[in-house]
Formats: structure tokens, C-alpha cells, sequence
């Protein structure tokens, strides 16, 4: 399992590099709009900044356009790249042709079929948005359920996003999902917990260790 940080923001990058626990970056067209600087730029800052995988996704809508915009992305970030492609025909088109080559995930995935085809396509990782499903569908939960049903005993793994509490963050691993993307202040969150704080307020003000020894 992994948890990835999901943002194009560089100085969030550097917070969760330090923390020793985050083991990649996802992006988005949405995320990189927020940097502060051009993509390429942006993603040479942030692939400098882990040592894991850095997904970048499509935006080119045509065929001949997401293949060399997925060869330009691979120049750019080398063996760390995950290639974000849409799960719609022509991108199931594209992953058949550059999973050979790169590293591939279908994103925006709302059925198991969808993630059947990812899977015959030769896509790396499915990637299904939990809450969206939710508001979109009924039961994101649900969706990663049947996803992880279909793809048993295959070689695709279940990347789960938009997560909004460390509740479904749990769920979505309880339901099958592989590994984890979520932003800064959800990383945050799933690291909490009121109780874990109170515990170790009431073991300093009552115990004893190396350093007041």
C-alpha cells in the first residue's frame, strides 16, 4: 500500500518529503493550474521532491494529441511517470499504446466494466474518485468494491481519490482499494486524532523519560 500526496504545489511537496511516509504525487490539469509557475516547470520541482511515482494527467482530447503529450510528459519526469489517461475510448485507445513504453493509470473510473477494460488495455492502476462516485453515483465505496471484485488476481491496483475524511480514506482500503491520494490537509487528517493527543498530554504531565531523566 502507499499514500500519495495529491497537489502540484512544491512547498507541499517539501512538508510531506519530510514526514518520510508519502510515497508519490499525483496531479491533476486542475492542481497544476494552481502552481505558480508553467507544468514543465512545476513538475520538475515536484519530481525532484520524491522518489516515488509522479502521475501526470492527459489533457489533450485526441488520439495523436494524449500519445505525444504522454511521450512529451515521460521526457520530462523519466521513470518516476505515471500517465493519468481518461477512462473513455479513445483513452483506452491511448493506454494500449503507451503502456508498453510508460507507466499507466485510467482515471476518472465509474464502473467495474471500465475498470475491466483499463485492466485489457494495459493499465497499471485504476483509479476511481470516492467521493465523486458518491454524489455521482450513490456509493463510492460501493464502486471500489465492485472495481477490486473484477480485477482480483490481476496485476491492476486501485488507486482511490477524492477522499473528504480519514472515515472514507479507511473505507476505500477496507473496500479494496491498493493505495491512497489525498491533499495536504487530509494527509494531515488521517495522521490525527484527538484521543492519540489527549494520551500523550496525560503520559507528560505524569511520566518520566531520557531527556528530563
Amino acid at each position: 500500500m502507499a499514500i500519495y500526496l495529491d497537489s502540484a504545489i512544491a512547498s507541499e511537496a517539501e512538508i510531506t518529503k519530510l514526514w518520510g511516509w508519502i510515497k508519490g504525487i499525483t496531479t491533476n490539469p486542475t492542481l497544476l493550474a494552481q502552481s505558480d509557475t508553467p507544468p514543465e516547470d512545476t513538475l520538475k520541482k515536484l519530481v525532484a521532491l520524491t522518489e516515488g511515482p509522479l502521475y501526470y494527467q492527459l489533457m489533450s482530447s485526441d488520439k495523436a494529441g494524449m500519445l505525444a503529450e504522454g511521450r512529451k510528459a515521460f521526457e520530462i519526469i523519466g521513470s518516476q511517470t505515471v500517465l493519468k489517461i481518461p477512462a473513455t475510448p479513445v483513452g483506452f485507445e491511448v493506454v494500449a499504446s503507451l503502456a508498453p513504453e510508460i507507466t499507466c493509470s485510467v482515471t476518472a473510473i465509474y464502473s467495474a466494466a471500465q475498470a475491466v477494460v483499463a485492466k485489457e488495455a494495459g493499465a497499471k492502476i485504476a483509479i476511481a474518485y470516492v467521493n465523486r462516485a458518491t454524489r455521482l453515483l450513490g456509493d463510492g465505496i460501493a464502486l471500489v468494491q465492485d472495481m477490486a471484485s473484477v480485477l482480483k488476481g490481476s496485476d491492476v491496483e486501485i488507486l482511490a481519490a477524492s477522499i473528504k475524511s480519514p472515515q472514507e480514506a479507511a473505507a476505500s482500503l477496507q473496500a479494496g482499494a491498493n493505495h491512497l491520494t489525498l491533499p495536504l490537509i487530509m494527509l494531515q487528517a488521517i495522521a490525527t486524532h484527538e484521543f492519540s493527543q489527549k494520551t500523550v498530554e496525560e503520559f507528560a504531565s505524569k511520566g518520566i523519560g531520557l531527556n528530563n531523566s
